[in-house]
């Protein structure tokens, strides 16, 4: 690192209070969801995208950021291209892990799961719920392709909107969403002097156990 960029100093303190095992709902899903609900109602931007690992056939991850679309009892919803890297990754390893930054809550949480292709009536059920522009660019894109220059998507895009200029948009069969069934799920408050509070849920059969770990 350059002496002109110095960030060893950089530091804040976590403030905003500790988490206790009384505290927590039995069900993770019900905790994610308070939490979820928490960093919408004070505004956390994004509070929806979560960073998606996933892991190739030589074994090395790679990660982006996707949004959350659905979640319920069986678990977390987001939706992608069929031939991206993320969904060709997923067809070799099914197993990956979501992570939730809410920093200014100085909460994290940490999922770690199975991903399950979503059927086509799910697909199309929020295919069209989507706005028109976004169903276009579906189809405009090949995700994770390379591509010369951005002008070769804008007329892609172009092309894809004269030719469902009269009429409903179809979903593409290379398109669709995955569930992410939790196996695990961390939740991390941030705590004064870096002690921090972590409770891991952990799922055998259909329970939850719950554990602290040392932060």
């Amino acid at each position: 690192m350059s002496k002109s960029f110095n960030i060893t100093g950089d530091r804040r303190e976590y403030d905003h209070g500790n988490l206790h095992r009384r505290e927590l709902n039995d069900d993770p899903i019900q905790q994610f969801e308070d939490w979820l609900r928490k960093a919408k109602e004070l505004e956390v931007r994004d509070a929806t995208a979560m960073t998606l690992a996933t892991v190739d056939a030589s074994g090395m991850p790679y990660q982006r950021m996707v949004l959350l679309k659905g979640l319920d009892e069986r678990g977390f919803v987001f939706f992608t291209n069929l031939g991206s890297r993320k969904a060709q990754q997923i067809k070799t390893n099914e197993k990956v892990c979501l992570h939730f930054s809410w920093l200014p809550l100085d909460r994290q949480v940490v999922i770690n799961g199975v991903a399950k292709p979503l059927s086509k009536v799910e697909n199309l059920k929020y295919f069209v719920s989507r706005p028109r522009e976004s169903q276009l660019a579906a189809w405009a894109s090949r995700q994770s392709h390379p591509i010369t220059a951005r002008r070769v998507l804008e007329e892609k895009f172009l092309e894809i909107k004269q030719a469902f200029s009269k009429g409903e948009i179809d979903v593409p069969d290379f398109w669709g969403g995955y569930r992410i069934d939790p196996l695990e799920i961390e939740f991390w408050q941030g705590g004064e002097y870096r002690l921090h509070d972590r409770f891991l849920y952990t799922r055998t059969d259909k329970q939850w156990g719950i554990s602290r770990l040392s932060p």
